[in-house]
């Protein structure tokens, strides 16, 4: 990993990001060091479902959060599309509840996460999962060095700092996850896993984490759950 790297960007963030006290703000050193705010605790406006113009109604504004109520609703993308960043995003997911973000999501395939990893989300407690698919894992293929969830119905925070091929994945504040996308040890997770390119399910992932830009995703997995304090940081 290139540590040196990220350890610039988290004394960065650290030492100027002093957060905004009203959900779904920036603070002016937020504005003044880049962050943008991808929902605005009021309006859908800059989301809509993958590969559909418009966004479905289980999608929608509820008390300051951006909620998904179980339906058919599929999963929702950003309209914008980022390479290297810093994601921070508030959860709140139900009893048993499964959900995820996707990153890098490329439009074409039938589905977000045939090409775009995904950062889990789960109710630790409430769901017997392997840890490979457990809260703030690299989903199938990282799981977290730690549990540091909270329980279902309480707010988490997540934050996924992307840089180039570097990822990290963090919790509640700590850092639990990290992989090089371009690495051997990467490439042979994949191998092994359903989303490798040359197994049984070669022809619908044959475009999986090959993609170096594009969508957030947020899942539909068939359980409430609420987001807020949507924001990112482009990085260069």
């Amino acid at each position: 990993m290139k540590k040196s790297l990220f350890g610039i960007v988290m004394a960065l963030a650290l030492n100027t990001a002093i957060l905004a006290d009203t959900p779904n703000t920036l603070s002016e050193h937020e504005k003044a060091a880049g962050w943008q705010l991808l929902f605005d605790g009021k309006t859908t406006d800059g989301w809509r479902s993958y590969g559909k113009p418009e966004l479905s109604a289980e999608w929608h504004v509820e008390d300051g959060t951006l909620t998904f109520t179980p339906g058919k609703a599929g999963d929702i993308i950003t309209e914008g599309t980022f390479t290297s960043f810093e994601l921070s995003i508030d959860w709140k997911i139900s009893v048993g509840g499964n959900s995820g973000i996707f990153f890098h999501v490329v439009e074409g395939p039938s589905y977000a996460y045939m090409t775009g990893p995904e950062y889990q989300l789960l109710d630790n407690a409430g769901r017997d999962e392997p840890p490979l698919e457990q809260a703030a894992a690299l989903f199938a293929l990282y799981a977290p060095s730690r549990d540091v969830s909270h329980a279902a119905d309480s707010w988490n925070t997540s934050k996924l700092v992307v840089i180039g091929e570097q990822v990290e994945h963090w919790l509640n504040g700590v850092k639990v996850v990290e992989y090089d996308m371009s690495s051997d040890n990467f490439k042979a997770r994949v191998a092994a896993s359903k989303f490798s390119p040359t197994g049984r399910n070669a022809a619908v992932m044959k475009d999986f984490a090959k993609a170096r830009s594009g969508h957030i995703a947020l899942q539909d997995h068939g359980d409430k759950i609420a987001f807020r304090n949507i924001k990112i940081k482009p990085l260069p």
